[in-house]
């Protein structure tokens, strides 16, 4: 069935024009302290797993272990921050989500096996998982259609600065102390929310008896389901890049034959860097393309490009690993319109649930690039297998943006039947 157009005034009484209020300033914030709590095990993995007393062989599998359930955590959290968000509001999920993943982070600082680590990571990744869809979705609602993109952008941008913090905080101070003041600045977050109001759209649809926030809709019908599928498709490169090339930086540094020692959290911090320019710079290329996929396009090129310099010979020393990680970053600078478009293809009543579900289940999606990665190895060498894992998620989502809808200046104000 299609979906019906709900009235033209619906919820447009706080559509604001400007990209600078906020609800963006809000989820701007919420967004960096997200990026910082998730990005943190990446940049104090060696060290903190080193001073629990693990051997580099442990440490590499041990980190593997805990972002997978991690990133297990974020596909679980991302399914039950969603569904809330259209069945209790947006504002409901800001709340929970921050208290969730705030006290997590705080507990994180008292671990001492592999275990307690991977059981804070798990509950950590539940709780980040509902802060970016549920503040992109109030942003898509609460801001004029022509400018969305760019609000979301700034969002995107903002947040992702989060992982530079935490890169020069860890060199600052001990990795315990880094996950505690996570989940304080956490808790600063709850008092700027205060003042947010809930999305108009939402606040209509929520005294009628429709059907809100039933992730089983997303299957039961072909159409919705194939847009759902990709989504979350093209959103693939961003964690190949991040999860696979940057976290492991330092072991193809040394199979490329780089001498100096290459520093994962050093390659986070540069990649980061270019990631959180890239994603403010594609808000205003797609408005100038008016388009969402002709901007997808440019940055995807520029990724497929920058894999192939990872594993040229260019990539020949600390240096260049540094340089290339940070092209990567630019390349990889699509998020805020990636989740933009999934909140874009739903309806109201379904729009938080996919904003939130589709960026958790790209992120959910790492462990099973590890395992395509993983089983590579056993056919070709780790270099190999890192590259061809890199083609064959490149593929797929560039046959994922082919056949997604343009949804640049859609009409939001609708729901799924």
């Amino acid at each position: 069935m299609h979906p019906h157009q709900m009235n033209e005034n619906f919820g447009m009484q706080k559509n604001t024009h400007s990209v600078f209020n906020l609800v963006v300033l809000v989820a701007a914030l919420g967004y960096f302290v997200d990026i910082y709590d998730l990005l943190l095990f990446q940049i104090v993995r060696i060290p903190s797993l080193r001073s629990l007393g693990f051997d580099a062989d442990a440490i590499k599998k041990g980190g593997e272990y805990i972002i997978s359930l991690q990133m297990l955590g974020l596909l679980i959290g991302g399914i039950i921050w969603g569904v809330m968000g259209d069945k209790k509001g947006r504002l409901s999920v800001l709340f929970g989500s921050i208290i969730l993943y705030s006290l997590a982070n705080i507990a994180n600082g008292f671990v001492h096996t592999i275990n307690q680590y991977a059981l804070t990571r798990f509950i950590a990744g539940i709780g980040l998982a509902g802060e970016l869809g549920a503040g992109i979705t109030l942003v898509t609602e609460l801001v004029s259609k022509e400018k969305r993109g760019i609000a979301t952008s700034v969002v995107a941008g903002v947040g992702l600065t989060g992982a530079i913090v935490a890169y020069f905080i860890s060199k600052n101070f001990d990795w315990r102390i880094c996950y505690y003041i996570g989940g304080g600045l956490g808790f600063l977050l709850l008092l700027l929310r205060i003042g947010v109001f809930e999305s108009g759209m939402y606040t209509q649809i929520k005294e009628q008896k429709i059907a809100r926030g039933n992730f089983g809709m997303f299957f039961s019908n072909k159409t919705r389901f194939r847009k759902y599928i990709f989504s979350i498709l093209i959103g693939l490169p961003t964690w190949y890049v991040i999860g696979i090339l940057i976290v492991f930086s330092n072991e193809f540094g040394k199979r490329f034959g780089i001498s100096e020692e290459i520093l994962p959290g050093k390659a986070t911090m540069v990649s980061y860097i270019a990631i959180a320019f890239a994603d403010v710079f594609i808000g205003f290329v797609s408005n100038w393309l008016r388009s969402r996929k002709k901007a997808l396009y440019i940055f995807y090129f520029i990724t497929a490009v920058s894999i192939a310099a990872y594993f040229s010979p260019l990539n020949n020393s600390a240096t260049a690993m540094y340089i290339i990680s940070a092209a990567l970053g630019f390349g990889t600078g699509f998020w805020a319109i990636f989740v933009t478009m999934a909140a874009e293809q739903f309806g109201t009543n379904l729009r938080a649930t996919a904003a939130t579900t589709v960026p958790n289940m790209v992120r959910g999606a790492l462990p099973l690039m590890l395992i395509l990665f993983n089983a590579l190895q056993q056919f070709t060498n780790y270099v190999n297998a890192g590259l061809i894992t890199g083609v064959v998620i490149m593929f797929i989502s560039f046959v994922s943006v082919f056949f997604t809808e343009e949804t640049f200046g859609k009409d939001l104000n609708y729901i799924e039947n």
